[in-house]
């Protein structure tokens, strides 16, 4: 829906400063889930005062004691965070808006992967227990995972692992045209798992690339009638919904490169100097 870019050094351009760039993208009703790196008091009193819910891994450094606070049951309990001194990228007017103290909720649960146990802690805004429970907060927070398959999908599906474009305004031409091109197959595998009553996450997205790149081929090599047209749809809604991704809870791999492609030394060097280096030898 939205993208910052930025500079790749300097003051301002982590990930934090690039999603302030992006608090207007959000609007009220909202909810954001975020990993650790995102839970600072600043952050989430941003996206509060915007009317936005927020659901957030508990930083490593912060420090989280059930035994204080109002308790809501077990690992789950009120707390107040006070606001911390101003930091030097706000300014006096927004950090004068940012409320004192903020009541959040936080909660620890146990996540069971393979023989792996991890226990998670996260912070919400959601501070209703009837309305939501804890084990309602735990599988929103899993459903943070997609982001992170998506991510691969843009880069590794869709050719986007390395940007090609030279100038600054292509650069950004070939960012959006791509994000253009992934929301227009995220759409058509909705519409094939509405079709044909499957949840999109059931669908693959690498499967449904292929397919409507069959259909695309199908439709330059000749006109058709609308009847035809039709017809092409619909079978090409069928074959996405054919395309399922395996049910694997609990998957762990390994972080390694599996093959080899090249013995040959990285280019650290412009091509044009390389070159000039071949002919003197």
């Amino acid at each position: 829906m939205d993208l910052a870019i930025g500079p790749y050094s300097g003051k301002k351009t982590g990930e934090t400063a690039l999603l302030r760039q992006m608090l207007d993208s959000f609007e009220p009703g909202d909810l954001v889930v975020f990993d650790r790196y995102y839970c600072s008091y600043f952050m989430i009193a941003l996206l509060a005062m915007r009317g936005v819910d927020v659901c957030v891994r508990m930083h490593q450094r912060r420090d989280c004691d059930f035994s204080l606070g109002k308790q809501l049951g077990d690992d789950d309990h009120l707390v107040t965070w006070s606001r911390p001194a101003k930091p030097e990228w706000m300014d006096e007017e927004t950090y004068g808006k940012i409320p004192q103290m903020i009541e959040l909720r936080e909660m620890r649960f146990r996540v069971e992967e393979s023989s792996r146990v991890d226990e998670i802690t996260v912070a919400t805004t959601l501070l209703d227990p009837n309305e939501y429970s804890s084990l309602d907060v735990a599988n929103l927070f899993g459903f943070r995972w997609n982001s992170e398959l998506d991510i691969r999908d843009i880069k590794q599906t869709l050719n986007l692992d390395h940007v090609r474009c030279k100038s600054p305004a292509m650069v950004r031409r070939e960012l959006w045209t791509t994000l253009l091109g992934y929301n227009l197959v995220r759409e058509t595998i909705v519409a094939a798992a509405t079709v044909h009553d499957k949840s999109p996450r059931q669908l693959s997205f690498t499967g449904a690339c292929q397919a409507i790149l069959s259909a695309w081929m199908l439709f330059s090599a000749g006109s058709f009638s609308s009847s035809d047209r039709r017809k092409i749809t619909t079978t090409l809604l069928h074959q996405i919904a054919l395309q399922e991704v395996a049910n694997r809870p609990g998957r762990i791999e390994p972080r390694v490169l599996k093959r080899r492609r090249h013995r040959y030394p990285l280019m650290q060097k412009p091509r044009c100097r390389l070159k000039r280096e071949l002919q003197k030898t």
